[in-house]
């Protein structure tokens, strides 16, 4: 079980960073387009900071999501390192069902805020304000699948392999 969950575990991750990825060249190219208009053409386009921001919290979103896979986000390990080492994955995985669920309550947080802010409009997009707030949804179920692989790789004493190995 563990080898199908690490398959979509990786196959996920790489879809985010690559999302990630593509987010942050659109974002620079609207704002290089802003400063383009603004500076030279003296008439900035009132979109383009509304676009930035709104793919900016896409592409973070779904990075750290990600982060958590590839453990690359910030990770505090005093507690771990100061226990024995038989209690060391009990910890370990004590930590990682704390993100599991923080990344659940992350996700249905943010479905119904993403759904009770869909009828307010982003007015220099014409979008709803919810497309905001999906990505919260979406990199909360990430993360909190990307916990349960960790937690599960713990369990069976194997490591979560990052996508660069």
């Amino acid at each position: 079980m563990l080898e199908a969950v690490s398959a979509l575990s990786r196959l996920a991750s790489r879809l985010a960073l690559m999302a990630s990825a593509a987010g942050l060249a659109a974002m620079t190219l609207i704002v290089g387009w802003q400063v383009f208009a603004r500076y030279m053409l003296n008439a900035a386009p009132p979109w383009t900071e509304q676009a930035a921001l709104l793919l900016m919290l896409w592409f973070i979103l779904f990075a750290a999501a990600a982060g958590v896979r590839e453990s690359f986000h910030i990770r505090l390990s005093l507690l771990e390192d100061l226990v024995p080492a038989p209690v060391r994955r009990g910890v370990r995985v004590l930590a990682h069902l704390v993100v599991l669920v923080f990344g659940a309550v992350m996700a249905v947080s943010g479905a119904e805020l993403a759904l009770a802010t869909w009828s307010h409009v982003i007015p220099t997009l014409g979008l709803p304000r919810g497309v905001a707030y999906m990505p919260l949804s979406g990199a909360g179920g990430l993360i909190a699948f990307f916990a349960l692989e960790h937690i599960l790789a713990d369990i069976v004493g194997r490591e979560v392999k990052p996508l660069w190995s």
